[in-house]
Order: structure tokens, then C-alpha cells, then sequence
């Protein structure tokens, strides 16, 4: 829990500083990127991390990727560009892969079926619980000190997990024989994901849709997955055995996963730059305004950990009951604009993080009790996989959403008499609404224009916001028909009865 808690902290502390780094080292069209970088790298790390952990035991993968992600932290801290920040972004990824794959797979080691469900639950209210700390820590150093010190927090925090791991967690180890590692399976996988996401994030922003370099690496995508499923179907020790995917839970949960991670990663990555750029918030304010949404989290994932342990298991309509609060969130936060009031936008993240809390345990349950514990790792990364990989592809399909349905709202919706140099800067830096000072200059410079100069800037700048919620609000509503794909999905999701018996024990 300490490691995931390290992790997931990382990750909701950034999310709330980028409108300022954006502002600091310049890139609006590539906003999304950092967070998409780390994604990218940890998706990958996924199902690898979860299949050797399952030849060679979790303790020193564990300890190992912690070390990594610390070490990314530092670097990041010393970033002077946007480039030099997400290359580091992914570097720090793999170490999180580890540690988030670690985290989910090592409860089932330690308790039975019947009583993961409250074990889960924890381990997603500790996400929530770092949720709520994260925020708040992030928006407080990026007001008060600067957003590099966002990454070095990390370093005191994590050293002593590293010395509790060595000294406090178990070697659990399977029978030693020789294994095969599937190297190629690997490399194929790797090119994959990354030709994935570089074509959904250069569509549209740095590229047309219809551009060789978009279709070129989407190609490269496709072609990948179809030799990666050639590959592992004849490697001795796949990276991930296909015959997994004959097990209808586990093939269903991973499906619903997917979309879900759209959804949820939507919703995460872009309520702070709502925040920020339509209500024009600070970065502490707009950090504390996601309290309420991780407090839902954690305390509805708590209790329906413990509903699930102690009420007979009934996963795939807890999973439905959640998936359709969290459709109503998303479609309030789609209802969102520049008028919206505090109150109204705290209600809103409320919903939506019940909905959260309620849905994420349960697929994990689902697929450990369904698998066989030999494969019980590659399972569950595997799920985390396909979670990472709807989040990855919905970030960067969100992003080039974002920032193109900006620059047409913006061009429809700023006043006439807006010289075009300027007109053009402002619908292409839509990151000075984040920034007071640049603000201030836009005011000074309108007011050049006349009487009436400064009038207009308020126009302006009214309009960006407005533009800019219009297009966060396509963003929300593409998340909600994600949601409601993966409600399609656990509808046919079979509910197969909890085993009493610890999974080391499990005959055959």
C-alpha cells in the first residue's frame, strides 16, 4: 500500500501542476504528452513485469521498480525543457508499471478469493486517499515554490518504503525451474504500444489524420499486434498466453477495462484544467476542489470491498451499479461551461468518484478468482494492462480532441477588432489563461487599442474560457460513451462464486 500510495501520489500531484508547467516551459498542444509519456512506458512494463513476477517472485521486481521511479523523479526535478520532462516522464513510467502491477497482483498471494475484495478495495481508496493529498501538496508547491519540486518530494517519500520492502515483505517464490523469457514477445509489444500512442497523439495537433506519418505509425501499430499474437502463440513462456483469453471472465473484465480507463483518465486528467482555465482557479484551489471526488473514491471503494467479502461475491452488478454512477457523472461534467458555479462542479466530481470507487475493485476480483494461480500475475497485469491502454489512447485521443476543437471554438467565438497577430497567438496558447501574468500583458496590450481596449480584453478572455470549457466538455462526453461501452460489456460478464481457499493451496 506505501508503494502505491508513492505511486499513485506522483501521478495526481503532476496532473494538478501542468497547467503551470505548460505556462513555465511553453507546449499547450503537447499537454497531455507528459502524462501520456509515463502512461506509455508503464503500459508496456505491464503485462512483462506481470508475467516474470510470476517465473520469479514479486519482492525484488518490486523494490527494483520503486528504485526506478525514484531516480525518474530526480531527473524529472532538473528538467529545463518540455522535451527533456517527457522523455524523463518516460523513463519514470517504467519504474510505476512495476509498482502499480506489483501492488494488485501481491493480494492475491496473500489472502483467498473470498476476502480480496475488502484488501482491493483498500489499495483503490489508498489511490483515492493519495488523490486527496496529492492535489492539495501539488497545487500548494507549484503556488509557493515551484513545480519542480513536485518530483523531488518523491525522493524522501520513497527511500523509506525501499528499507520497509527489503526488511518487512515477503520472498514468496514459485517452484525454481529454468524459464524460457519470451525477448521477442517483449520487443514486439513495446513497438507496438508506442506506435499506438504517437499516432493518436500526433492526429490532428502536430499532424493531419490523413498525414503518412499518422497513418504510417498506426500502421506500424496494427501490423504489430498481428505479429505479437503470431509470436506468442508459438513462444514456450509467452508474455501473455493467449489461451488466457479463453477464459470468458477474464477476456470480458479486460474489454470493460479498457473503456473504463478511457473514462476515468478523462475525467482526472482534465477536471484541474477546467478548473484553472474556465474558472480561473489557482492551482491549490483547483487541487482541493478533487477532494471531494477522491473522498467518494475511497470511501465507496472501501465499503464495496467489504459488500463484496461479506455478501456473497456478486461482482458483475456491484460493477454495473458503479459503472452507471459514474455515467452520471460524466455526463454532468459534460453539462459544464464557463457559468458553471463551484458548488455545482464539486457535485458533479462527487458522482463521478463514487462511480469510480465502486467499479475498479471488481474486475481485479473477477479475474483472480476466475484464473489459475500460475498465471494469477500475468492475469491481473494483464487487466492493469488494458486499463493503461484505454487511458493511454483516451489521453491522446482527448488531447487532440482538446486542443483542435479549441481553435475552432476560439476563431467562432473571440470579438472582431482583435489584431490577427494576436488573435492567432492567443487561439494557439490557450495556456495563458492559466497564467496571471500573461493576462495582465494581454490586458496591457489591448488597452493600447483605445477607450475601448480594455473592455474587449475582458470579451477575450471570457471567450477562451468559454471556448476552452466547449471543448473540455467534448472531452467528458466522449468519456461518457466509453462508460457506456463498458456497461455493454459487464452486462455479459458471468459471475463465477469466490473461492473459500488460498490461492497457494489451489488444487491442480
Amino acid at each position: 500500500m506505501l508503494a502505491m500510495f508513492l505511486g499513485s501520489l506522483d501521478q495526481t500531484v503532476v496532473g494538478t501542476a501542468m497547467p503551470r508547467i505548460i505556462a513555465d516551459l511553453g507546449g499547450f498542444d503537447r499537454y497531455t504528452w507528459v502524462t501520456t509519456a509515463y502512461l506509455m512506458t508503464s503500459t508496456s512494463v505491464l503485462p512483462i513485469v506481470g508475467r516474470l513476477t510470476d517465473m520469479y517472485g514479486r519482492k525484488w521486481f518490486y523494490i527494483a521498480g520503486i528504485a526506478i521511479f525514484l531516480l525518474g523523479s530526480a531527473l524529472a526535478g532538473l528538467s529545463q525543457t518540455l522535451t527533456q520532462l517527457i522523455i524523463i516522464r518516460g523513463f519514470q513510467g517504467i519504474g510505476g508499471g512495476i509498482m502499480i502491477a506489483n501492488a494488485f497482483i501481491v493480494i492475491g498471494d496473500l489472502f483467498p478469493p473470498s476476502e480480496r475484495g475488502k484488501y482491493q478495495g483498500l489499495i483503490t481508496a489508498v489511490f483515492g486517499l493519495s488523490s486527496i493529498v496529492g492535489p492539495i501538496v501539488g497545487g500548494f508547491i507549484t503556488d509557493n515554490l515551484s513545480w519542480h519540486w513536485i518530483f523531488y518530494i518523491n525522493i524522501p517519500l520513497g527511500i523509506p518504503v525501499i528499507m520497509a520492502f527489503i526488511r518487512f515483505f515477503p520472498d514468496i517464490r514459485p517452484t525454481r525451474v529454468k524459464h524460457r523469457i519470451d525477448y521477442t514477445g517483449m520487443m514486439v509489444l513495446v513497438v507496438c504500444v508506442v506506435s499506438l500512442v504517437l499516432g493518436l497523439s500526433w492526429g490532428g495537433v502536430q499532424y493531419e489524420w490523413a498525414s503518412p506519418q499518422v497513418i504510417g505509425v498506426l500502421s506500424i501499430a496494427a501490423v504489430m499486434v498481428i505479429v505479437f499474437i503470431l509470436v506468442e502463440s508459438r513462444a514456450a513462456e509467452p508474455i501473455m498466453p493467449l489461451s488466457m483469453f479463453g477464459n470468458g471472465v477474464a477476456t470480458l473484465s479486460m474489454i470493460a477495462m479498457f473503456f473504463l480507463g478511457m473514462g476515468m483518465f478523462g475525467a482526472i486528467i482534465f477536471i484541474p484544467l477546467f478548473f484553472q482555465g474556465v474558472l480561473g482557479l489557482s492551482a491549490t484551489s483547483s487541487g482541493s476542489f478533487l477532494t471531494p471526488m477522491m473522498l467518494g473514491l475511497v470511501v465507496a471503494s472501501t465499503l464495496s470491498g467489504q459488500a463484496l467479502s461479506r455478501l456473497g461475491g456478486h461482482y458483475r452488478i456491484q460493477g454495473l451499479i458503479g459503472l452507471v454512477i459514474m455515467a452520471v457523472g460524466m455526463f454532468m461534467l459534460s453539462r459544464m461551461t464557463v457559468d458553471t458555479s463551484r458548488g455545482e462542479a464539486i457535485l458533479n466530481i462527487v458522482v463521478m468518484g463514487i462511480g469510480l470507487g465502486v467499479a475498479i475493485p471488481l474486475f481485479i476480483i473477477a479475474v483472480q478468482n476466475a484464473v489459475p494461480y500460475r498465471i494469477m500475475g500475468i492475469a491481473t497485469s494483464s487487466l492493469q494492462f488494458f486499463r493503461a491502454i484505454g487511458a493511454t489512447v483516451g489521453l491522446a485521443f482527448f488531447g487532440s480532441i482538446m486542443a483542435s476543437r479549441f481553435v475552432s471554438n476560439a476563431e467562432d467565438l473571440v470579438p472582431t477588432g482583435v489584431p490577427p497577430g494576436m488573435l492567432s497567438e492567443l487561439i494557439h496558447n490557450p495556456e495563458a489563461l492559466m497564467d496571471p501574468d500573461a493576462l495582465d500583458e494581454l490586458r496591457d496590450a489591448l488597452s493600447e487599442l483605445g477607450p475601448q481596449g480594455l473592455q474587449m480584453a475582458d470579451q477575450v478572455i471570457h471567450a477562451l474560457r468559454e471556448a476552452l470549457a466547449m471543448s473540455i466538455s467534448d472531452v467528458f462526453v466522449i468519456g461518457l460513451a466509453a462508460v457506456g461501452v463498458a456497461f455493454v460489456v459487464t452486462l455479459f460478464l458471468k459471475e463465477v462464486p469466490l473461492k473459500r481457499f488460498h490461492s497457494h493451496s489451489e488444487p491442480g
